[in-house]
């Protein structure tokens, strides 16, 4: 089969496009640095050409609400139309567990407008959405600001390498026209899990949970994060992660 992956060339791009080539696929890797631009559009429809599968894993540039929710919309628009020239047969695309419930944070407004825009293009589709990577982590961390204040909602986070086996898997396999949940072996509130990478990577920092604590720009539930359903769950847990992740030094 010809598979299409747009943002081959990042994180979780790279690891699925290994595991298609290892299957024995056709892939072409879309990324502007391939000469295929889904803003502009250029080369769009010359690399649709043929394949089967599109698997969409694009992210913004940039996080600002309204840079956000454009390129969401210019992209999803772009890659659908060139789709339906093509008559591709599946789109896969990757999204966040918990979407539908953050519309107070100006990036997930941005998946929620992506998300629609594929139900309403009558191509076969699925969503794959996906808790929060451990490689977040320090990120997430950072966003807490000087005073380390962190919800104590549930987080059940996942490793890129298990986020590319899912990708991987459910793009081989049928669409399901609706939403497959991934997330990770381990479910801890997200200050406790924060505290615990600390401690790890020997940062003498202090975690203070907070319910009320924003994260980026919305109000948490405890389960808002977590899967509601049953879902495909990773092997990788935290402290195997951790340890091949090059963040802990010796002491």
């Amino acid at each position: 089969m010809k598979f299409l992956v747009i943002g081959g060339t990042g994180r979780i791009g790279s690891k699925v496009v290994d595991r298609l080539r290892a299957a024995g696929h056709e892939i072409v890797i879309a990324a502007p640095s391939t000469g295929i631009d889904i803003i502009s559009g250029e080369g769009l429809d010359a690399a649709m050409a043929g394949t089967q599968v599109v698997i969409d894993l694009a992210n913004s540039p940039s996080f600002e609400d309204t840079a956000v929710l454009a390129f969401f919309q210019t992209a999803g628009r772009n890659i659908l139309a060139a789709e339906a020239k093509a008559g591709v047969q599946h789109h896969v695309a990757l999204s966040v567990v918990g979407t539908d419930k953050l519309a107070a944070s100006g990036y997930f407004r941005g998946k929620i407008a992506q998300e629609a825009l594929i139900r309403e293009a009558g191509i076969a589709y699925t969503i794959i959405h996906s808790t929060q990577f451990f490689e977040f982590l320090p990120g997430i961390i950072q966003s807490a600001g000087d005073a380390l204040r962190l919800p104590t909602a549930l987080v059940q986070p996942i490793s890129a390498d298990d986020v590319a086996e899912a990708v991987a898997r459910v793009a081989q396999q049928p669409a399901v026209n609706g939403v497959v949940e991934i997330a990770g072996p381990e479910r801890a509130p997200m200050d406790e899990l924060a505290q615990r990478f600390l401690d790890r990577t020997h940062d003498p920092r202090r975690v203070v949970g907070d319910a009320q604590a924003p994260y980026f720009g919305a109000q948490l539930q405890p389960d808002t994060l977590v899967p509601t359903g049953s879902a495909w769950l990773g092997r990788q847990g935290f402290d195997a992660w951790l340890q091949q992740s090059g963040l802990v030094q010796a002491h």
